[in-house]
């Protein structure tokens, strides 16, 4: 029998459910890629490592039965994409670190979340991967320490709504994935297709 990895005390979970999946022209928290809903799947990759782990959607998705099962934060920011589901959980819970992971990254596995746990630098804002595209840090797999809070929302004073963008003004652990394509996202129909037939 496996043993179980070990939660992390005061760290939260946080599935990015909350976008409107207009390119994908249905809800992209409950496409199928591992014989089960994206958000149940990644729901259950973050439960194995936090304390406590929940589903960030609007009160629209709340009714769907993949999401009804699942412990749910309500977006109470408009418009300003994930970062409104982060800020959320922070004004939720603010003593908390957050483990975030966006809903539309079928490639993400135990080994990509496990990694991040272990190798998190707590006296840096944000533990975050390194882009292999780009080399820029990947905000929506990544642990946002509670100090990060305060340069989240004076980003957002200042209109800098985009994760990606903010994390490139702070002192970030960047980490190197295990895989190239492990946070490529999927947004439309033909990616989706070309997902599952990779995923055989």
């Amino acid at each position: 029998m496996k043993r179980l990895p070990l939660k992390n005390k005061n760290l939260f979970g946080l599935v990015l459910a909350g976008g409107k999946s207009s390119r994908m022209g249905k809800d992209k928290s409950i496409l199928k890629y591992h014989k089960k809903s994206q958000i149940e799947y990644a729901f259950a990759l973050l439960d194995k490592y936090c304390e406590r782990t929940f589903v960030s959607n609007t009160k629209s998705q709340s009714t769907l039965k993949e999401h009804q099962k699942l412990p749910q934060i309500h977006d109470i920011y408009k418009d300003i994409g994930p970062l409104g589901g982060i800020l959320t959980a922070f004004k939720k819970y603010p003593v908390k670190a957050w483990l975030i992971l966006a809903c539309d990254l079928p490639f993400v596995d135990n080994k990509t979340i496990s990694t991040l746990v272990q190798k998190r630098d707590r006296t840096k804002p944000v533990t975050c991967y390194r882009s292999t595209y780009n080399n820029l840090p990947e905000p929506l797999c990544a642990i946002f320490e509670k100090k990060a809070r305060k340069k989240l929302e004076s980003s957002l004073k200042k209109n800098i709504t985009c994760p990606r963008k903010i994390l490139m003004g702070l002192p970030v652990k960047l980490l190197k994935l295990n895989k190239k394509n492990e946070l490529d996202n999927i947004n439309t129909k033909e990616e989706y297709k070309n997902a599952i037939s990779n995923n055989k």
